[in-house]
């Protein structure tokens, strides 16, 4: 009888406790965890560069409706995500130059997302193809400059290779580094040596935005509302696959040229509200094979992308270096490449633009020239000059005018500084000039330099000479005049005869 009552004594106990329990049980599951949605695009990073005199938009998605909240120091800011989208979008004032902020963005019921080491200075958008994208680690001297790489102020983030059929709202992006010798090494070698020639000026922070690919055209990496302004390309838009072709998305990873817009939608759209000072791009070898259209499609770009970011962003661009490509020149068959070239020094019509000439530091077996330090050294004597109102020397010399005397041309040259010069010649003879007549059959010219800013073509085989031409050619690797800082003349021709590639357009694949 007692072993009974024990029993159920036992037995009594065991529910209760069970009863007990089952409530705590279901007030452990209510008081889980929210779920975290609050998040900022992925380009606001650990390290990043927010731009100088100008206001920061910075953005994300968070709970619907719900208020967001973004601190500096003692400053804040305040926004409430949209009830739909969750979307967010909060400006903030304009910040002083300086490092080690820290940025807080809350939202209630969310964790913080905490931001150290953020800077504010100088943010440059560097794009292009692979000699954009190309490392620090395969330049000349490599090692030595990774050793010596102690910026930590010089910041670069790489978005990563994407493309997209349709305007993405995000984007696969690395993280924001500062430069030692274990970072610099993949950093791009043009975008590293420009800002530390910047840094070395300015003393400020500089945040490099690195969004490249090698081997892509221009019109990869342009709208397709602008690229449907050009009649010749716009009846091509229509043969681009419907959104959600999987075959199609599949593609495009592996040819990024395959279609118009692909790297714009996926590598450019999603930065178009970060606040820049202005752009740097480097691009241009792909779309050679059609060069006159280029002298249409890469202002285009520019005006495209200032569009984008509503503003008229400083644009800084790298004229193609010599390489032999196809062997092309005067005398065989046309060039390819001086055609391009002439086609990106048209955009320099455009306000807030300037080019460096490359064609005496090139490599004529590589497209890929090692040499990246005087690539950057002449873009930031462009922006210093350009975009900082530095009063220093930094255009190249240019063509301005012909005038006919006898047998002769006598040419005159802007942004000379001083006196014209020749390099690479033991015996000081002026190379790269070519002579036609009306037949429009190019020979070999002699040419002197005349007092500062003036050289004096002739040619025996061209008795009254009508047009002429400097560095026209894939590889003009002879072209030795320089202004008086160490800067290359820019090929140039004067003439409008036919062009090898004034027939060739693009063509959706």
């Amino acid at each position: 009888m007692m072993t009974n009552i024990q029993d159920i004594f036992r037995y009594i106990l065991f529910i209760s406790c069970l009863w007990v329990a089952l409530p705590t049980a279901a007030q452990k599951k209510v008081k889980q965890k929210p779920v975290q949605l609050l998040k900022a695009a992925p380009i606001f990073g650990d390290n990043m560069v927010l731009q100088r005199g100008k206001k920061i938009p910075i953005w994300g998605k968070g709970v619907p409706g719900q208020p967001v909240s973004i601190q500096i120091g003692n400053r804040s800011w305040k926004s409430r995500a949209d009830k739909q989208s969750g979307i967010w979008y909060i400006e903030l004032d304009s910040l002083p130059v300086g490092s080690n902020y820290s940025l807080m963005i809350t939202q209630p019921q969310q964790d913080a997302l905490l931001f150290k080491n953020v800077a504010v200075g100088e943010v440059w958008l560097c794009s292009g193809q692979s000699n954009m994208e190309w490392p620090v680690r395969l330049s000349n001297n490599a090692d030595a400059e990774a050793a010596a790489a102690d910026f930590p102020l010089i910041r670069h983030v790489k978005v990563m290779r994407r493309a997209s059929l349709v305007l993405e709202d995000s984007l696969a992006v690395g993280k924001w580094e500062a430069a030692t010798p274990q970072t610099v090494p993949h950093f791009s070698a043009v975008a590293y040596f420009f800002a530390r020639h910047l840094y070395d000026s300015l003393k400020v922070p500089i945040g490099l935005i690195n969004s490249s690919w090698g081997g892509t055209q221009v019109e990869s990496w342009t709208s397709r509302t602008s690229l449907a302004t050009l009649p010749d390309i716009a009846s091509e838009l229509a043969r681009v696959p419907a959104v959600g072709n999987a075959l199609a998305d599949s593609v495009i990873q592996r040819n990024p040229n395959r279609y118009p817009s692909i790297l714009y939608n996926a590598m450019i759209y999603p930065l178009k509200r970060y606040a820049l000072r202005g752009v740097i791009w480097y691009q241009g070898e792909t779309n050679a094979v059609r060069a006159v259209q280029y002298a249409r499609t890469f202002p285009l770009l520019i005006k495209d992308w200032r569009k984008q970011w509503g503003e008229e962003l400083p644009f800084l661009f790298v004229q193609l270096a010599n390489w032999k490509a196809a062997g092309g020149n005067s005398q065989n068959g046309g060039s390819e490449w001086a055609e391009l070239r002439e086609a990106q020094q048209a955009a320099l019509q455009l306000p807030q633009t300037a080019m460096v000439v490359t064609i005496d530091i090139g490599d004529s077996e590589d497209i890929h020239p090692r040499n990246k330090q005087d690539v950057g050294k002449r873009l930031a004597l462009q922006a210093l000059h350009l975009v900082y109102k530095r009063n220093i020397a930094s255009a190249h010399p240019v063509f301005a005018e012909k005038v006919m005397e006898d047998e002769t041309l006598i040419l005159y040259f802007k942004n000379t500084y001083g006196k014209l010069a020749v390099k690479n010649d033991r015996y000081g003879y002026v190379r790269g000039f070519e002579l036609a007549g009306k037949d429009g059959i190019f020979y070999p010219a002699q040419a002197r330099i005349v007092g500062n800013d003036r050289i004096i073509v002739s040619c025996a085989q061209v008795g009254r000479p009508e047009y002429v031409r400097y560095a026209w050619a894939d590889d003009p690797a002879d072209a030795n005049v320089y202004n008086a800082i160490g800067l290359p003349l820019a090929p140039f021709r004067t003439d409008n005869l036919p062009e090898k590639t004034a027939d060739k357009r693009f063509k959706v694949e």
